[in-house]
Formats: structure tokens, C-alpha cells, sequence
């Protein structure tokens, strides 16, 4: 019998049924993957792009990327510190007006200067997070602007419900009680004042603080630092006694020295940089190399007396000495704190080193080791009455010595109000304590002169069906969620055609926000 290699019709009509559903399988996927999109955007983790500079500089909005033209030191700007009346040119930069200053040279740029604006943060934030657990303090938090419920803000938790906030010279008080922030947040806080390594190239010039540059950290009389033009990074002591030779950072205009201990941010305007108090909560970082018999000390004035950290020799070979001081008064006379020993770092081998006075607390790191000294947590614990006393720092040592990488820096310093705000309506100010009742939070932005927050909110906030809340806080209901990761920094340029974008990301900005936990 022949074979019938003949292949059976196709049903056109089982061929378009099961076309139909997978299509329609497709559509049902799609739709349930935009369902789940929504509500993990909605409840779990959304995208936040910060608009402006209140957060500067933890967070920035939009800015300008600028590198001083004299030290190479790069600093932001912010884009919301500009005249309204500001040029802008063809290629899509902008004449800065007024120019920013450098905030380790202190080199004010050229008039004209023009620069690509760059786009604020995009952030990751946690919005179902506080459903479980309370806000923390020093959590960046987003939450609706409470006289304006339709835009977000961000800013960082200072006190919640039953607490009672009150801002003393640059320092939250919290129920009397100084508030320390947590390791991660403080380092995060610290500004420059001084970099030594970043030196300026045409030193000559008269547009740094209105004069010319010298080093600012200069010998007192009889003192044997030195330093070479080859390498004016690195400072050096050959003594030969035990005799101290002492350095002190010099920040006067009279004396064409560095930039002063204004609480000043590079991401603002230094138009208002004159108005601006004292910053008192300082920090000395640099790395050491330690010859044998040799001390090595840095001091730290706030209100008039100073406290230094001490390497010294110890009784016993090998071993040295970590000592807290405070002195007496103008008789150069110290008394002890606090010290321990510790094992000499190794002959040859850079070593860090670092002193600070922040929050009432003295800090003294050599290498991994550390020792602290606790001021008193009380707004009575220091005599703040002398604050209009300019800090002091100077660096002292004995003996074959070598330092590098010296740094100086300032706590965030939170003001009375912003710039423009009347200090005498602060909510929470100096003699203005603010008790938040139930369901109510205080919340600061860290660039303090230029953030409006619960200081300077003075109407009540707005709720449905006719709600009002109270002026100065932010309601709960209002709490969005926890901004915990950087994920899209404002990229970089690539030349030609497409330098008006930034779309290459910049990978190195990438971060996590720290908060209260």
C-alpha cells in the first residue's frame, strides 16, 4: 500500500485561540508587574530627587561642581545661593554671581567664572519603615511640608513627641541634655577650614580672603618647624633638647591668614559669611612620623581655654604616653584630664593622629587607639557667654618629627534660625526651648543658615476636613519615610555634542545616609 505523506490541515481556529492567550497571558503579566510595581513604590522604597540645598552638604540640590582654580580642591555650590539676575552663556554654563570661595584656601574665583549647572541627589528613601519602629534622631527623613502638603521635604530628626529641644551655639539640647551625634553622622559633619595639601598655585595673587596667601600654620617665636618649597605638604621638626616648639594656625586678614572659624558652608553665598558666629567645635587630623624621645601635641581653643592632646614618652621602653590637658589660663599652666598607655607606633611608619572638641566631648586618636574626656552634657557645663572668643589651634612637638596630610575642620553648627529669619521667633533657639507634644517631630536642615525648618515655621500646618497642626513641627501623618542611599549622583559631562548632560554616573558619590540607627 503507498504512503500518504500528505500533513493534515491546520485548525485556524485552535491557532488563533491560543495566539489570543498568549497575548492576553502577556497583558495579564505586564498588568500584575505594574500592580506590584505600584505598591512597592507606594509602601516600600521609592526615588527622591532633592531639590534644594538644605541638606548641603550631606545631600545637595541642584549646584555647581566647582575645583578651585588655585589649590584644585573640588567643593559644590549651590545653585539656589545664586542672583536671580545671573548670565547665563550658549554652551549652557552659567556665570556664577557672587563668586564662591574656596573653603580650604579660601580663594575667591574670578568674576565671570562660568560652570555647567549640575542636578540635585536622587535618593533611595524606606517609606514603610516608620510604620514599625520610631523615627531616630539624626534619621534624614522625608516628610510633607506641613503648610504645603503636596511638595516633600527633607531634613534630618532632631526631637520627637514629650521632648524639648533647644539650639545653644551651634549644638542641640535635648530635655538640658546635649545631643552627640553618632559616630557615622559626625563624620559626615565635618567641613574644612584648612587642607594642607591642596596648595595654591599662584600664591601671590590677592584674591584669597581679600590678600595674598602665606601658611597659615606659623611658627612662634624660637620655634624649629619647617617646611621646603619642594615639598610644602610636609612639616618637619630636627630639635635636638626637649624644648617645645609650638605652631599656631594664624586666620587673621591682618596677617593674610587662613580662613576663619565662621560657620560658613562653600555651598552658600559669601555674601552672608561675615553674619555668620563662631564655629568652636573643632577638629585637627594629620598623619605623623614619630622619631624616637619625641612628643607630640595639638591644642584646641574654645571660649578662651584650651585643651590639648599629648603623645608623649612613658616610663617604660617601647611604650608611649596618650594624655588630655586643659589649661589653667594665660600662664601656659595644664592640668590632666585623662591618659593611658599605649604602644609606641612604629619608627618610621605613618601614623595617624587626631584631636577634637566636639559636642562637649574631647576626642584624642593616635592609630587605632583612642581617649576621650567628657566636658559635661549640661547647657552649664561650659561657659558659653564667651563665645564671641575666636578659637585658637596650634600644634606643638619636641624632638625629629614629620607631618603630613594636615588637616583643620568644623562641626555642622546649627544656628538660632536661617539668615533672613528673625532669631527672637525661633522655635527652639537659645531661650527659646520647644516641648513637642504627642505625634509631633522637630527636624533641621544640616546647611543651617540656609534651610527653612521647624526654627522659622510660624504657621500652622494644614490636615484634612479642616486640620490644623501645630506651627514648628512636622505632624506624623505627614512622616513619608527614611532616605538611606545615594544612588544617582549628579553625573558626569562627556565633551561634544552631549556636554550639556551629565549622563555618565558618578559611581564615586554613590553612598548610604547615615542616620540615628
Amino acid at each position: 500500500m503507498a504512503q500518504n505523506n500528505k500533513k493534515p490541515a491546520e485548525n485556524p481556529t485552535f491557532h488563533h485561540s491560543s495566539m489570543a492567550a498568549s497575548v492576553a497571558n502577556t497583558f495579564e503579566w505586564l498588568i500584575t508587574a505594574f500592580v506590584l510595581a505600584f505598591i512597592f513604590r507606594a509602601f516600600v522604597l521609592e526615588a527622591f530627587r532633592i531639590p534644594t540645598g538644605s541638606m548641603a552638604e550631606t545631600l545637595n540640590g541642584d549646584y555647581y561642581r566647582i575645583r578651585c582654580t588655585q589649590c584644585g580642591y573640588r567643593y559644590d555650590y549651590g545653585h539656589d545661593m545664586q542672583r536671580r539676575d545671573q548670565q547665563r552663556l550658549a554652551d549652557g554654563k552659567v556665570v556664577l554671581n557672587p563668586v564662591p570661595r574656596c573653603p580650604s584656601c579660601g580663594n575667591y574665583e574670578q568674576p565671570g567664572t562660568a560652570v555647567h549647572k549640575s542636578n540635585g541627589d536622587r535618593i533611595l528613601v524606606l517609606k514603610c519603615i516608620y510604620q514599625f519602629t520610631e523615627p531616630k534622631r539624626w534619621d534624614v527623613v522625608v516628610f510633607k511640608n506641613p503648610t504645603e502638603p503636596y511638595i516633600n521635604y527633607i531634613k534630618r530628626m532632631i526631637a520627637g513627641p514629650g521632648e524639648t529641644v533647644e539650639i545653644v551655639d551651634g549644638d542641640i539640647y535635648i530635655n538640658g541634655t546635649i545631643a552627640r551625634k553618632p559616630k557615622m553622622v559626625q563624620e559626615e559633619m565635618w567641613m574644612p577650614i584648612y587642607l594642607n595639601d591642596y596648595q595654591p598655585a599662584r600664591p601671590e595673587d590677592t584674591r584669597f580672603n581679600s590678600h595674598s596667601f602665606r601658611q597659615p600654620f606659623r611658627n612662634a617665636q624660637g620655634s624649629g618647624w619647617t617646611f621646603d618649597r619642594d615639598k610644602p605638604t610636609v612639616f618637619r621638626l630636627e630639635s635636638q633638647d626637649s624644648s617645645i616648639n609650638m605652631m599656631y594656625y594664624v586666620h587673621s586678614r591682618e596677617n593674610n591668614g587662613g580662613n576663619d572659624f565662621k560657620a560658613a558652608y562653600a555651598y552658600g553665598s559669601p555674601e552672608f559669611f561675615e553674619r555668620l558666629p563662631y564655629c568652636s567645635d573643632l577638629m585637627i587630623r594629620f598623619g605623623c612620623i614619630i622619631g624616637e624621645k619625641s612628643m607630640l601635641g595639638a591644642g584646641l581653643g574654645k571660649y578662651g581655654i584650651f585643651y590639648r592632646g599629648v603623645l608623649a614618652d612613658a616610663n617604660q621602653p617601647g611604650r608611649k604616653k596618650m594624655v588630655i590637658q586643659q589649661s589653667l589660663g594665660e600662664n601656659d599652666e595644664y592640668i590632666t584630664l585623662a591618659q593611658q598607655e599605649i604602644d609606641s607606633p612604629k619608627a618610621g611608619e605613618l601614623t595617624d593622629f587626631e584631636f577634637a572638641n566636639v559636642d562637649h566631648l574631647l576626642i584624642f586618636k593616635i592609630g587605632s587607639e583612642k581617649l576621650t574626656f567628657d566636658l559635661g552634657d549640661k547647657k552649664d557645663s561650659l561657659d558659653t557667654s564667651k563665645r564671641l572668643i575666636s578659637p585658637q589651634v596650634y600644634v606643638m612637638g619636641s624632638g625629629n618629627l614629620e607631618l603630613r596630610h594636615l588637616g583643620l575642620y568644623r562641626d555642622t553648627h546649627y544656628l538660632d534660625s536661617p539668615i533672613g529669619a528673625r532669631s527672637d521667633e525661633s522655635n527652639g533657639g537659645e531661650g527659646h526651648p520647644f516641648t513637642l507634644e504627642k505625634d509631633q517631630f522637630f527636624v533641621l536642615g544640616d546647611n543651617s543658615p540656609g534651610s527653612f525648618d521647624c526654627r522659622a515655621w510660624q504657621a500652622m500646618g494644614l490636615g484634612n476636613n479642616g486640620t490644623k497642626y501645630r506651627a514648628g513641627t512636622v505632624p506624623r501623618d505627614y512622616l513619608v519615610g527614611k532616605a538611606f542611599y545615594v544612588y544617582w549622583p549628579s553625573g558626569f559631562r562627556l565633551p561634544g555634542p552631549f556636554s550639556k548632560t551629565a549622563i555618565v554616573p558618578n559611581v564615586g558619590k554613590m553612598r548610604f545616609i547615615y542616620g540615628g540607627g
